[in-house]
């Protein structure tokens, strides 16, 4: 069969308009971001999550108005989980709910494998209560490939593996989703379940409204603000930086696709920037120090620090070529952008949040 192709961002949206959209992790950072773009498009949402974590993140300047419900609870939780998914019986859910730090995961190693990997089993056996048909995307990682740091550029096939608990977590995560399409929602059966489910693998997101603890932007943003010095493990790392609508954008196609063409779309894709934007943390965080316009940093890394992969790069041929998807977004400007977020008032943060969707929306000159 004849794969689709989605061409403009306008039809993308008229897909999402009144569909039933089920988003776990909504209160997180790429959770409040997946919902204010699929208010813009008139989706029905329903969030299931914990409670957001810092009460100044993206999540806390959305109106309530914009989802139908909003269910604080645990994916550990699957009485729950299912209860919620077939009372709301989805179109499409888009799963993002996470442990999702690399360095969190040595302190809690089973907190994280069983959010991430018990969390995932839970979802994907309770969409056995939507009656109709539905397309679930799976939000993983970049990291959960068996990472030699050899400079090749990880392709979807490349071996599953993990060094710390959290990639580890998320290769797991993916095999589990693998074995419950396979078991439960093979494409071959598709007719008999008409379930369809797909994994994204993004690589290294930021953007406006993300304050998590040891985690890069974060904590540039802090020390820029209190006028501190930045202070990097690992400056020469490389990771495949983007910014968050970029990989969004992409979930949104895929979810289209996956609903519209589940038999061609069951799969697993990257998404990241191009190979010219795979900065080294030093690297990007100079570009932050250049857009506030003062501040410095420095190198602290030393020899007993938790293990962190210093070289990660992904390919992103196979989301170009099968979703029409690519990048719209240059490192310097996504982190301009991101720069302009942090610096807005409280109460203008809403406001620029919509606009920097609309200007995103508006570079899909196709």
């Amino acid at each position: 069969m004849e794969e689709m192709v989605i061409t403009n961002f306008r039809d993308l949206m008229r897909f999402y308009s009144s569909k039933k959209v089920f988003i776990t992790g909504h209160t997180g950072f790429k959770g409040a971001w997946l919902s204010m773009w699929l208010s813009q498009a008139g989706a029905i949402i329903k969030g299931y999550s914990l409670q957001p974590r810092y009460d100044h993140g993206l999540f806390n300047y959305l109106p309530s108005e914009l989802f139908q419900d909003s269910e604080i609870n645990d994916i550990r939780n699957a009485e729950s989980l299912e209860k919620s998914i077939y009372s709301f019986q989805p179109d499409i859910i888009f799963h993002l709910a996470a442990q999702p730090l690399v360095r969190a995961s040595y302190d809690n190693p089973i907190e994280t494998i069983e959010t991430n990997v018990l969390g995932t089993a839970n979802l994907l056996k309770s969409i056995k209560s939507v009656h109709s048909k539905c397309a679930c995307v799976v939000i993983t990682t970049d990291k959960v490939y068996k990472n030699s740091e050899d400079g090749r550029l990880y392709k979807e096939s490349d071996p599953l593996g993990g060094y710390d608990p959290y990639s580890s977590s998320k290769a797991c995560t993916e095999i589990v989703t693998e074995s419950f399409r396979s078991s439960f929602y093979n494409p071959v059966n598709y007719a008999a379940h008409t379930k369809s489910i797909a994994t994204a693998r993004a690589g290294n997101v930021f953007g406006g409204g993300d304050w998590s603890e040891d985690r890069l932007v974060p904590d540039i943003v802090k020390a820029l603000q209190e006028n501190k010095e930045i202070k990097l493990r690992n400056p020469d790392s490389v990771r495949p930086w983007q910014h968050v609508l970029e990989p969004i954008s992409g979930y949104l196609i895929l979810g289209q696709l996956l609903y519209e063409s589940p038999l061609e779309y069951s799969d697993e894709f990257n998404f990241g920037p191009e190979k010219s934007d795979h900065f080294t943390v030093g690297e990007l965080t100079q570009l932050f120090v250049d857009a506030w316009g003062q501040g410095k940093w420095t190198n602290i890394s030393n020899d007993h620090q938790k293990h962190e992969a210093s070289l990660l790069q992904l390919d992103i041929s196979k989301a170009k070529s099968r979703l029409n998807w690519r990048p719209r977004l240059s490192g310097k400007t996504a982190v301009e952008w991101t720069v302009d977020w942090y610096k807005a008032p409280a109460n203008e943060k809403l406001n620029l949040t919509k606009k920097q969707i609309q200007d995103y929306t508006g570079l899909w000159n196709l």
